[in-house]
């Protein structure tokens, strides 16, 4: 398996190897995000379709060149509905027992996750939980050097809350594999 993400690779000019079994694309939702409605910064639509572009250039060139046994586009339910029509499945983290409780759209082809969670939790005490998990000194070992990069505590948790969460990645996986 091969993980593909910034800084390291940039999806702009990337160009995949042959063979890929399988694609799990989670551009930055922040220009698409809904939470950005009456924010003081401007939304940049079109850079943020760039790299939505370039994940489905990707993808487009990895079934022209060999047959795909999955790929999925993954973003929270925003303003990527507009560009790319309704979603396949839409589910909430707290379904795979991750502690965010936003809903995320993906579009694609793949194989459903098996939802592992069917009772909600608690909003504030999810959000308590969550606050804590993204702070500095909690952060994954595995997310440390990806979170380094962002010279503020709020930009440190945005870049943390971006990453595609463990338990529907997991669950993800095993539908598809």
């Amino acid at each position: 398996m091969q993980v593909i993400t910034l800084p390291d690779h940039d999806v702009c000019i990337y160009a995949p190897p042959g063979g890929v079994y399988g694609i799990l694309a989670a551009p930055p939702c922040t220009e698409f995000s809904l939470a950005k409605n009456g924010s003081h910064r401007k939304r940049d639509l079109d850079a943020g379709m760039e790299v939505v572009k370039a994940c489905l250039r990707i993808i487009w060139h990895c079934q022209a060149h060999g047959k795909l046994q999955f790929w999925a586009l993954e973003n929270p339910v925003g303003l990527l509905r507009r560009f790319l029509g309704k979603p396949a499945y839409t589910f909430y983290q707290w379904w795979f027992a991750d502690l965010g409780i936003k809903r995320t759209d993906l579009w694609g082809q793949f194989n459903e996750p098996k939802q592992q969670v069917f009772e909600r939790p608690d909003v504030a005490k999810t959000t308590n939980s969550m606050t804590k998990a993204f702070s500095d000194p909690v952060c994954p070992a595995e997310h440390k050097e990806y979170v380094k990069q962002f010279d503020t505590p709020i930009k440190r948790r945005a870049a943390l809350r971006a990453i595609t969460p463990q338990g529907f990645a997991e669950a993800f996986y095993l539908a598809n594999k």
